[in-house]
């Protein structure tokens, strides 16, 4: 039999995508996402849209694909007709239309109540997008003629939106653009500078190697806040999802309104989440948007985010891990509701265990891990899986009292062993462990599962949203059977992708690998993405959720955000708060001729590239001597018309200081090695040489500058994707921490303390190291000055 011929489908699936109109990266990056084909070409297929579409109506279908409810199926092809009749037709309706569906679950459709929630049938002229824009202007004209082309427009077209909900979003920012032209003129110099700065600072064109970086537009979708997509507390009695059985019945899982009216008046109605982190380890990146999601739904909604150790298992927990944990979430930004432990609560779950078994819902099982994993691919039921209830509850009484060996028996969920979903095969709900829990002692001798405990403890928290990455969502069954099989209270689950940053690894596994076989230097090594290392690095945390926040809260899997993005808003963030400084990394002597040894200059050297004169505060001293330290990379012995560095008889600016030309070169015996410069400065400043230097000066004769250690920090992998190889490990970039022991820097820096950022000037943003001494600091590179991130990058 030939095999099957998947680059031909490939192929295939490629021009059905291009054929409705997506763009030629977007359609390739889809097909080489499996779930997301499939999904797509489901979409393609019930809108009959395989023949093609107008590139408006196939981005919507890509959007159904991605981020149509998981729980409403059913109703998807009623939408898809919408969509291709143009009923819905702007990205506002659509997403009015995926919320509402969200809510109503697998219940009957109002067609009346959806196409009003939608706005179908509503039509808007761009005459009347005009009128609106028009009416918003001059409401806010006072402001927008004082800020001109720093007014936030953002605010304009969510003005604008209010108005009109349904009017289509691009032409709405085309006529605002124009209306500000129309009131304000042509752009002048003042309106491109920053809003805390007048002046943007030229970069030194000796630098200008890297592709610039283009800011990122703004599009008014960005603007709307992402916790839009989800449901109000009171809305959560409707069918949250369906579990099929394998007997063909279906067990739609819902709150009662006498379930959901108890948890209302327990909650008053307010939003509750959790983040609930194994302390198990350190906190990486993904975590972020977890925090970010979980935190952020709380804050938007004005209700409490619990932080809630995971600690089922006690071998893992570390007090250490628990530490970190409270600490970076703070660090973070964020305020906890409560701290608690799934462990404050073994005295219910284990209450609520013995009522499953009396509910004929629970089992208590002898079968080793290998005869249950067999058991489950040949989906044959247990042998002990219909005892008699009254002794699975001796046995499990036996377990929790010390009486059976580990190993020897688990308390297993009577669920559907002939289902679809691996995770309906009669998961394990407790496990004997003789081992003392780091934060309940040593009580216990049997330990809730994952998948037992989790939904139950979101239950007595009375969480509203139990949110969670995609990996989760087969469990979503289990999660409701058990919910509906105890008869309490159920929360409203939405799953969200994984945040996956290229050029890193972030499964806990690795990243132990890592720390504990010595690959890199423990968890806040500059070079891990763990929000540790992170901060170590110099990164901050609102640089942090600034990127988060932009990649936006979605249900599109298996996408890889380059490490540039992060790095676009670190920059964004200490361009305009970083003090400017300056550092020579690899200095080269420099002798000034015509400057008496025993004289110095003192110059006035910004900390801002917007410092006014009059401001003392913006300024720090240095002296011009007549030795003074520049780059070895800014000097060569042959001149170009590309260089703007030294050489001989050539002219260059010390920044701040004066002009100065390269009179003699001293070289070693060896007739190559340049041991010393020898210079005239221009005190008139006369001279107007293109390329502009940074230097560091001796403080008096015979004195070197303070000398600093500096860390040059690269990517830890070579690949995007190291996760995918199979030696991953091969994968680690050699020069990903390059140490230079000898730098000099000016002495406005000696005082620096540990955290913090300064930008040295043409070489990048850093920050004090903890390994500094009174003797000597230490500062980490936190980016360079330059990325290639632009828009339209992932």
């Amino acid at each position: 039999m030939p095999a099957k011929d998947d680059g031909s489908d490939k192929e295939k699936c490629l021009d059905l995508f291009l054929k409705i109109g997506l763009d030629e990266r977007t359609a390739k990056n889809t097909v080489a996402n499996n779930k997301v084909t499939a999904n797509l070409t489901s979409v393609i297929d019930e809108a009959g849209a395989t023949d093609g579409c107008s590139r408006t109506v196939g981005n919507f279908l890509y959007t159904v694909a991605t981020k149509y409810p998981a729980n409403a199926l059913p109703h998807r092809p009623t939408l898809l007709q919408y969509i291709v009749s143009l009923k819905v037709k702007t990205t506002a309706q659509l997403d009015a239309a995926l919320s509402f569906l969200a809510t109503t679950g697998s219940e009957n459709l109002d067609l009346d109540r959806f196409e009003e929630a939608c706005g179908v049938g509503v039509e808007v002229s761009e005459e009347d997008i005009k009128q609106a824009v028009s009416e918003v202007v001059e409401e806010n004209k006072a402001t927008i003629l004082e800020l001109r082309y720093r007014t936030n427009v953002g605010e304009l077209l969510g003005h604008v939106r209010k108005r009109l909900p349904w009017g289509d979003a691009k032409v709405a920012k085309q006529l605002v653009d124009a209306k500000l032209y129309e009131l304000l003129g042509d752009r002048t110099a003042a309106d491109d500078e920053k809003p805390s700065r007048k002046k943007k600072e030229k970069p030194a064109k000796v630098e200008d190697k890297a592709a610039p970086v283009s800011t990122p537009e703004k599009s008014p979708e960005e603007d709307v806040n992402p916790f839009l997509i989800f449901p109000n507390p009171e809305e959560n009695f409707k069918v949250h999802t369906e579990v099929p059985f394998s007997d063909g019945s279906i067990l739609r899982c819902c709150n009662t309104r006498d379930l959901l009216d108890k948890h209302l008046k327990a909650t008053g109605g307010k939003v509750l989440t959790r983040f609930p982190p194994e302390p198990n380890g350190y906190l990486h990146i993904g975590h972020a948007k977890a925090m970010f999601i979980d935190f952020g739904l709380a804050k938007d909604r004005d209700g409490g985010c619990y932080l809630r150790y995971d600690d089922y298992n006690p071998e893992a927990e570390q007090t250490e891990y628990i530490d970190h944990i409270e600490e970076i979430v703070q660090w973070m930004g964020w305020k906890p509701f409560k701290i608690t432990y799934t462990s404050d609560y073994f005295q219910e779950l284990y209450e609520l265990a013995v009522e499953l078994i009396k509910k004929g819902h629970a089992y208590v099982d002898h079968q080793t891990p290998d005869e249950i994993k067999e058991y489950r691919e040949k989906k044959l039921n247990s042998p002990w899986r219909d005892r008699p209830i009254s002794e699975s509850l001796k046995l499990f009484e036996d377990m929790k009292n010390g009486s059976i060996e580990e190993g020897k028996a688990t308390l297993r969920m009577k669920q559907d062993m002939q289902s679809d979903n691996y995770n309906m095969y009669d998961l394990i709900a407790y496990r004997i462990k003789f081992t003392p829990h780091p934060h309940a002692g040593d009580k216990w001798c049997i330990y809730p599962s994952y998948d037992y405990a989790h939904c139950i403890v979101d239950s007595l928290e009375n969480i509203t949203h139990s949110l969670c990455t995609l990996e989760f969502e087969t469990r979503r069954a289990s999660y409701y059977w058990l919910l509906h099989a105890l008869g309490i209270y159920q929360p409203y689950v939405w799953e969200y992708s994984r945040l996956n940053v290229s050029n890193t690894v972030m499964s806990k596994r690795k990243l132990n690998r890592l720390v504990t076989e010595k690959w890199v230097d423990g968890w806040d090594d500059p070079r891990l993405m763990t929000l540790a290392g992170l901060r170590r690095r110099g990164m901050t945390p609102t640089a942090i959720n600034a990127f988060v926040r932009g990649i936006g809260i979605t249900r599109s899997d298996g996408t890889l955000i380059s490490v540039e993005r992060l790095e676009y808003h670190v920059r964004e963030e200490l361009n305009k708060t970083a003090p400017r400084a300056m550092v020579v990394l690899h200095p080269l002597k420099v002798v000034i001729t015509n400057l008496e040894a025993n004289s110095a200059i003192e110059v006035d050297a910004k900390k801002w590239p917007d410092a006014q004169a009059d401001d003392a505060s913006a300024f720090y001293k240095i002296p011009f001597s007549n030795v003074v330290y520049i780059e070895h990379s800014d000097f060569r012995m042959q001149d170009s018309k590309d260089y703007y560095g030294l050489a001989p008889g050539k002219s260059v600016i010390l920044r701040y200081a004066f002009p100065i030309k390269c009179t003699e070169v001293i070289l070693a015996d060896d007739n190559e090695t340049i041991l010393e410069i020898r210079a005239e400065y221009d005190p008139s400043k006369k001279t107007k040489p293109k390329g502009v230097l940074h230097w560091v000066a001796q403080p008096s004769p015979g004195v070197d500058p303070l000398k600093v250690e500096v860390r040059l920090f690269e990517r830890l992998f070579l690949s995007e994707n190291p996760a995918e190889l199979d030696n991953w490990l091969g994968d680690l970039n050699p020069n990903s921490k390059v140490i230079i022991p000898d730098a000099y820097g000016v002495s406005s820096i000696q005082n620096a303390k540990v955290g913090d950022n300064f930008q040295f000037e043409r070489l990048g943003y850093f920050v004090v190291d903890r390994d500094s001494t009174s003797e000597k600091l230490v500062f980490n590179r936190t980016v360079t000055l330059k990325g290639s991130y632009s828009k339209g990058g992932k």
